[in-house]
């Protein structure tokens, strides 16, 4: 009985480690962009199925800081040359026409898709017999790399960290009517007025003709460049991506339509365990008799690169307050800083957060920091440079719990008042609070539906059943332009021919009529 029981518990112990291996995944995860905050979304979804016991190998310009079971680091060190010059002129590329920004960051985009596609490092992955069961990309101006999924055999899946913009909606026919869908650039609402429409169609067209004609041709090149042997073409390549996971949750937004293969996981880098704070920041919190502010302008833009007189007036600022203030600052020395100020190249965002202690957060705006803020409840202060962030902020004005600052009216008197104004209005912590626990109320964690969901697109084999037949038709097709002229021009044409028939039997009544009463009037002259 006991050599039985023995070969037994042996027996399930086999099928058990055999299952584990059967049910490990190998993931190839391409996070492209020089933008810190860019990999803190896609290195905690590598984190995430290393956790759950998959092979990762992860491409990007970050070095891992340590090792971590599971995954494999493959560095592309060049982009951040390739990037650091762009980064560091964010402040002045801001000025220029909105037509202008946009026609430099597609560039951009093209510059940095082709270095990593060239990297020595990616071109060995590449020539590896290497297999993967699903091929991870980052999906901000890149389109060429998707082609790594068929080199690799294996399906596409996209990580939207920029929120839904047509870059990614378009890869799995989710709709976005521009009726009340704003564009991610412009600061609307989804409640949009008639000008508001207006504008928001005139700018989607834009970019459509812009997209279509100028800037994807140029990835179509590049994809042909490196991927000479794939079979599919470039635009249907998109088309069959089986899934893309979006930095988005409608609790933070509004609500829009999306295809079943479009999933939101907005929030999954947010550490939902608050750790211990550095002993000197935990001693100058502690240490605040009427609360802390932070102070981060982001990854990308640097507080010691701004402006002599607007760094000024930030100084300006927080000598008048009671409060402290951690400010994220890259220069250990800054003259004049008031004793209420603590300065530091980095901070545990997340945890300082986290501390019931502080009170609000000033921001750039950023996707990351402001989701990051609405989760730990506090309300924040923004002052958006570019991008998404003039709408992130926006909406926090809508919703109640932010106020912008304009960086072109950034003073101290303008930056004060927009602090006391938040501090001092009780609904605006009221209505920070009620989103955050609107949030908050998921079924499970975002990091954990996002696993699920890579998991499934690779049992499944590319779960194409979750593709949209919209994928299939072309503009006018999915518009039904060819149906609607077809329906509409017929009934126009019938009712037309209608209203001729009326009007030529009107006519010929009108003749009969006249002709019958001609012979009468004759008679009646003759009479006389």
């Amino acid at each position: 009985m006991q050599l039985t029981g023995g070969r037994t518990g042996f027996l399930a112990l086999f099928v058990l480690g055999l299952l584990s291996c059967v049910s490990a995944y190998n993931y190839l995860v391409v996070l492209h962009t020089a933008a810190r905050s860019h990999y803190h979304v896609g290195s905690a979804l590598a984190k995430g199925l290393a956790g759950a016991g998959h092979q990762v190998t992860l491409v990007s310009p970050f070095e891992l800081k340590k090792p971590i079971k599971n995954i494999k680091d493959v560095t592309v060190k060049a982009i951040l040359n390739v990037m650091q010059g762009r980064i560091s002129n964010l402040l002045e590329s801001s000025k220029a026409p909105i037509i202008k920004q946009i026609l430099e960051f597609h560039n951009m985009g093209l510059e940095i898709t082709e270095v990593l596609l060239g990297d020595p490092a990616v071109v060995e992955l590449m020539k590896s017999n290497q297999t993967y069961d699903a091929v991870i990309s980052e999906v901000f101006l890149n389109e060429a790399h998707f082609g790594l999924a068929e080199h690799f055999n294996a399906p596409l899946i996209g990580l939207g960290t920029f929120g839904a913009i047509s870059w990614n909606t378009d890869l799995v026919g989710s709709p976005s009517p521009p009726s009340y869908i704003p564009h991610a650039l412009l600061k609307f609402s989804d409640h949009m007025s008639l000008v508001e429409r207006i504008g928001n169609l005139a700018f989607v067209t834009y970019e459509y003709l812009f997209l279509n004609y100028f800037y994807l041709p140029h990835q179509e090149a590049l994809y042909q460049k490196f991927f000479p042997n794939n079979k599919q073409n470039f635009y249907d390549m998109r088309k069959n991506t089986a899934l893309v996971l979006l930095n988005q949750h409608v609790s933070l937004s509004f609500p829009r339509p999306y295809s079943p293969n479009m999933i939101e996981v907005g929030g999954m880098h947010i550490n939902r365990k608050r750790q211990p704070l550095p002993k000197d920041i935990e001693e100058f919190i502690e240490g605040a008799e009427h609360g802390v502010i932070y102070f981060s302008m982001g990854s990308n833009l640097k507080s010691k690169t701004l402006p002599l007189e607007k760094r000024q007036a930030l100084i300006d600022t927080f000598a008048q307050l009671k409060q402290r203030v951690l400010w994220k600052f890259e220069d250990p020395n800054l003259p004049g800083k008031p004793d209420n100020v603590f300065i530091s190249d980095w901070f545990p965002q997340d945890d300082i957060l986290a501390h019931e202690k502080v009170l609000a957060f000033i921001t750039h705006g950023g996707l990351l920091s402001t989701t990051e803020s609405i989760y730990h409840r506090k309300p924040f202060v923004g002052i958006p440079i570019f991008g998404d962030q003039f709408l992130n902020m926006a909406r926090a004005e809508q919703n109640g719990y932010g106020v912008t600052v304009n960086y072109q009216d950034l003073t101290a008197s303008n930056l004060l008042s927009a602090i006391q104004r938040l501090l001092n209005d009780p609904l605006a912590t009221k209505k920070v609070q009620d989103m955050s626990d609107r949030y908050r109320d998921q079924l499970e964690t975002p990091l954990e539906r996002a696993v699920f969901w890579v998991e499934h697109v690779s049992r499944h084999k590319g779960a194409k059943y979750l593709r949209s037949a919209s994928q299939d038709l072309n503009f006018v097709q999915y518009h039904n332009l060819d149906a609607m002229l077809i329906l509409y021009g017929g009934i126009i044409f019938v009712l037309y021919c209608l209203f001729k028939l009326i009007g030529f039997l009107f006519r010929l009544l009108q003749e009969l009529f006249i002709k019958k009463e001609t012979p009468k009037s004759k008679t009646k002259v003759k009479k006389n």
